[in-house]
């Protein structure tokens, strides 16, 4: 499964549902814009340490973006801006999930629902 940002924010802040949602599954893996949007979260090179050392200890795997990923999410810019409002970060992290054949565990159902082909997993905090 890929794990949008905001589910590793949950998680962080120690909500204790997002640790299950998370656990239950063998796979975790985050795209390259949700490390992006961890780390500029972080105000020191500790708080980066602790970013780094979070996503090892709890074996998640960044997936590098690639140009498939970056055509595809430009596509979605195109398509869905306009008609919902989708965000370049948002269309990067679907480009991920699609592009790796992989289910999106989010929280944020509004930003991802109107993409064609996108699975979802909601979580309900």
């Amino acid at each position: 499964m890929l794990f949008d940002t905001d589910i590793l924010i949950w998680l962080q802040r120690g909500k204790l549902e997002a640790a299950h949602f998370v656990s239950d599954e063998e796979e975790r893996k985050i795209s390259t814009q949700t490390y992006m949007e961890l780390l500029q979260c972080a105000r020191s090179k500790h708080q980066h340490l602790v970013v780094k050392n979070f996503l090892q200890e709890f074996g998640f795997e960044i997936l590098p973006l690639t140009e498939n990923i970056g055509n595809r999410a430009t596509v979605y810019i195109e398509e869905y801006t306009l008609s919902s409002g989708l965000r370049s970060g948002d269309a990067l992290v679907a480009a991920t999930a699609i592009e790796n054949n992989l289910i999106l565990g989010t929280s944020n159902r509004k930003h991802f629902k109107d993409i064609k082909g996108l699975q979802l997993k909601l979580f309900h905090p």
